[in-house]
């Protein structure tokens, strides 16, 4: 069993801290459009986000490095695709509410929605699962910090959310799309 460094878990955390910057804002992004949401969905988000921030690390380090070359060359466009739709789809649902209040019900995230930005935020993470085999880091490690930071991370902003979300309702749900929609910007562009 190899023996943790100090500097080994720094960088883990670090690492773990960056690759949560996107969660976080897609996070913020749900929790501003849904300030109401159920506390299942409210935990299990931030859960989602955790799991395929760690778990994507882990299969590019057992078996991506055949494949990376083309995750690396998609996942931006891929990335783009996913947020740009659920970020669109927010923003018309909420200038439709905006317009017209008693026609349209709250917006509701759904399980699927989420599954969609856990995986569009965590594309980056499989690429750097195959440069812990090339570098023969501590997968255990890197993978549990990265998911542990992503949760902290995703539930710290959540109280941040609400309580945006609470005071500027429907506009702020405009602001949670566009938000979506730089981040797949920011993923396609490589920024």
């Amino acid at each position: 069993m190899p023996t943790i460094t100090l500097a080994a878990l720094a960088e883990s955390i670090v690492l773990g801290i960056a690759l949560a910057m996107d969660a976080m804002a897609v996070t913020l992004s749900n929790s501003l459009c849904e300030p109401d949401m159920p506390l299942s969905k409210k935990l299990g988000m931030p859960v989602a986000f955790a799991a395929f921030q760690m778990g994507m690390p882990v299969l590019g380090y057992l078996g991506g490095t055949c494949i990376a070359e083309y995750i690396e060359r998609y996942a931006g466009i891929v990335s783009l695709v996913i947020l740009a739709f659920v970020g669109g789809k927010m923003i018309v649902e909420a200038v439709r509410e905006l317009r017209e209040p008693e026609a349209c019900p709250a917006t509701r995230l759904t399980w699927g929605t989420i599954g969609m930005e856990a995986i569009a935020t965590a594309i980056d993470a499989f690429v750097v699962g195959v440069s812990f085999a090339a570098e023969g880091k501590d997968v255990v490690l890197y993978c549990g910090m990265i998911g542990v930071t992503t949760l902290l991370c995703c539930l710290l902003v959540l109280a941040l959310g609400r309580k945006l979300g609470n005071r500027f309702g429907s506009r702020a749900e405009v602001v949670g799309g566009v938000v979506l929609i730089l981040i797949g910007l920011k993923a396609f562009l490589g920024l």
